[in-house]
């Protein structure tokens, strides 16, 4: 099977997109690994699938592949990436478009400086619709909100990490640090990510405050290991950090691939993100059946 793409990238988050809305590519799991593989494919953190509308009141059903191969719920990086490739390609008629995801409906607009713009919807708190698993753990009350202890297993040692936990359509686990350059993303960011008390997996955000206007943030991302940008993990350490009490309603993230600027009002007000969209390049592939 040969089949066409657009490689594409939103503050180093790299995706490859796929053009749906004529015909369903019907790709299975090994074929969305082999297209992320960086080696062996065209490689990308994330494959994501343009298809038509599902329903009334939508303009786009917007499909996400983890670099695993697996489908998840969200990815905001590559939600601006989505609004920036159907503007271009002349398939949106406006630049506010409605997108269906796995975990509900966003609406991306496309802004004058050439940035896109999110409404990603309200974080969700409720643990069982986060999915993490508390029983027999008791919160922790920090700033005005909470953390929760997890024991990681590090080097045969049993260590105690505080995190916050939030859903923005995906779960994630936030936890601040001193200084994000030598936070131990590597070790104990795939240690949380299968941590037991999330039974869907969880994205692991760490999450140093410079100022109430600005973070510094790394995110081991299920399914795709440490990326140089999350959009929805952006989304999630600012809520926690103005929940925590340590932040602002508007902040700028500053992530090894660029800066997102992330708004949030508080209580059920939906979280704006904002970044660059960017195509890097077009091709084709062979893939294998």
């Amino acid at each position: 099977m040969r089949i066409r793409f657009t490689k594409m990238q939103g503050a180093g988050n790299d995706f490859v997109v796929l053009d749906e809305t004529r015909q369903r590519l019907n790709l299975t799991p090994q074929q969305y690994r082999r297209l992320a593989d960086r080696h062996f494919g065209v490689g990308a953190d994330q494959v994501l699938s343009v298809r038509p509308s599902p329903e009334a009141g939508v303009d786009f059903e917007y499909v996400i592949h983890n670099a695993d191969g697996g489908e998840v719920e969200q990815c905001g990086n590559g939600a601006r990436c989505f609004a920036r490739y159907v503007a271009d390609k002349g398939l949106a008629r406006s630049e506010r478009i409605r997108v269906k995801t796995l975990s509900g409906v966003i609406e991306p607009r496309l802004n004058r400086d050439g940035r896109v713009t999110v409404d990603m919807g309200p974080p969700v708190f409720e643990l069982q619709s986060i999915p993490f698993d508390a029983s027999g753990l008791s919160p922790h009350k920090d700033g005005g909100w909470q953390t929760w202890r997890l024991a990681l297993d590090v080097d045969a040692e049993e260590t105690l990490v505080s995190v916050a936990v939030v859903s923005m359509g995906n779960p994630h686990a936030v936890q601040v640090v001193a200084d994000v350059d030598r936070a131990p993303v590597r070790t104990q960011g795939p240690l949380i990510e299968h941590h037991l008390r999330f039974p869907n997996r969880v994205n692991a955000g760490f999450m140093q405050v410079v100022d109430r206007g600005r973070i510094r943030l790394r995110v081991w991302e299920r399914g795709a290991g440490e990326t140089l940008a999350c959009g929805t993990g952006a989304c999630a350490a600012v809520v926690a950090g103005i929940r925590l009490g340590r932040l602002d309603a508007k902040v700028d993230v500053e992530t090894h691939g660029g800066v997102l600027t992330i708004e949030w009002a508080g209580g059920n007000a939906p979280v704006l993100m904002t970044g660059p969209a960017v195509t890097v390049f077009e091709g084709e592939i062979e893939l294998q059946d």
